[in-house]
């Protein structure tokens, strides 16, 4: 097992969860953090202090290519998460998905490549297969890009994949479909429908209720993570994290009330509803090659998953940022 380990967006949701997660099984982990001018560490501020005590974390920006290589120097594994991820954001603010997620990811890859890393995890999302085609989406499935943000993921899918063809850089891309979990930001559904329920309202205001999801737990997804990086076998694929299990967004929202023993009128809310030809209708993914591969299969079912993360956002605390009121693009 590889034990120097950089991780890129380790302060956001999936990287702190995952961050988290590399420290314990045993790694020496650096966390790259956005630079800010608070010093905060987004999510790894708030992990336990023994797990804090494990990680080096380094502040710094994707986008600039001096800091990757220094970031990169004695790595053997890199987990690049670092990504700019809200859709409705992407429809006026497509110059800096590009900026970020391709030009952030070329950087990592050069890096890694002048560095002689062993292993790079690219991750991608569900969101690159647009509507379904047909079910379960394998990794064969095409790629449409129906947003800003699916196509600048697309395009750095490819040049991860191309930087094993050409350089033979041990890459992976990791496609998660749609992960939930405690530390989620409000532009997600699942905190968007806890936090409205949570605060007493009377209405649960939700885009489009008919697309379906196939909701991974966040603790599964970061397992996944750490089972692909340790299967060599898997340099060169893509790889999708899925639990084979769909609901649609009404379906969520009556099952999130009844988890949680409030009840609301649920309204669609213009504001909240993507272009016609921009929304992905239907995400239900193949594990079949992850499985296959490393044995994973997520551990909680939706119901489990969902019953964690209310309980993380029924303490005060862990909403207190949270603009439940407000569309959060």
């Amino acid at each position: 097992m590889a034990n120097n380990v950089l991780i890129t967006g380790a302060g956001g949701f999936i990287g702190s969860h995952l961050t988290e997660a590399l420290v314990r099984s045993g790694r020496n982990v650096r966390a790259l953090v956005h630079y800010n001018s608070t010093g905060s560490w987004g999510w790894l501020d708030t992990l336990p202090e023994e797990v804090k005590k494990g990680i080096e974390v380094m502040a710094g920006d994707v986008r600039d290519p001096n800091g990757m290589r220094v970031a990169m120097q004695g790595r053997d594994e890199v987990f690049h998460l670092a990504a700019l991820i809200g859709i409705p954001y992407s429809y006026h603010s497509p110059d800096s998905y590009v900026d970020t997620n391709v030009r952030g990811t070329l950087n990592v890859l050069q890096a890694a490549r002048d560095a002689g890393v062993q292993r790079v995890l690219v991750t991608s999302t569900s969101e690159v297969y647009g509507t379904a085609r047909q079910v379960p989406i394998t990794e064969e499935h095409p790629r449409q890009g129906q947003s800003p943000y699916s196509a600048t993921k697309i395009g750095a899918d490819h040049l991860a994949l191309s930087f094993h063809l050409s350089f033979g850089t041990p890459v992976t891309v990791v496609r998660p479909f749609n992960t939930y979990g405690p530390r989620q930001s409000a532009r997600a559904v699942i905190p968007t429908i806890i936090t409205q329920l949570m605060a007493g309202a009377t209405e649960v205001r939700l885009g489009s209720l008919a697309p379906t999801r196939d909701l991974v737990f966040v603790e599964d997804t970061a397992a996944a993570f750490i089972a692909i990086a340790d299967r060599p076998s898997l340099v060169g694929a893509e790889v999708n994290i899925a639990t084979e299990q769909e609901i649609s967004v009404g379906d969520l929202a009556r099952k999130i009330m009844r988890l949680t023993g409030k009840e609301a009128r649920i309204v669609t809310s213009d504001e909240r509803i993507r272009p016609a030809d921009s929304e992905v209708e239907r995400l239900l993914g193949s594990a079949a090659k992850l499985t296959a591969a490393t044995g994973w299969r997520p551990a909680h079912d939706l119901d489990a998953g969902l019953r964690k993360t209310i309980a993380w956002f029924a303490e005060p605390s862990n909403r207190a940022g949270y603009k439940w009121q407000l569309y959060n693009v």
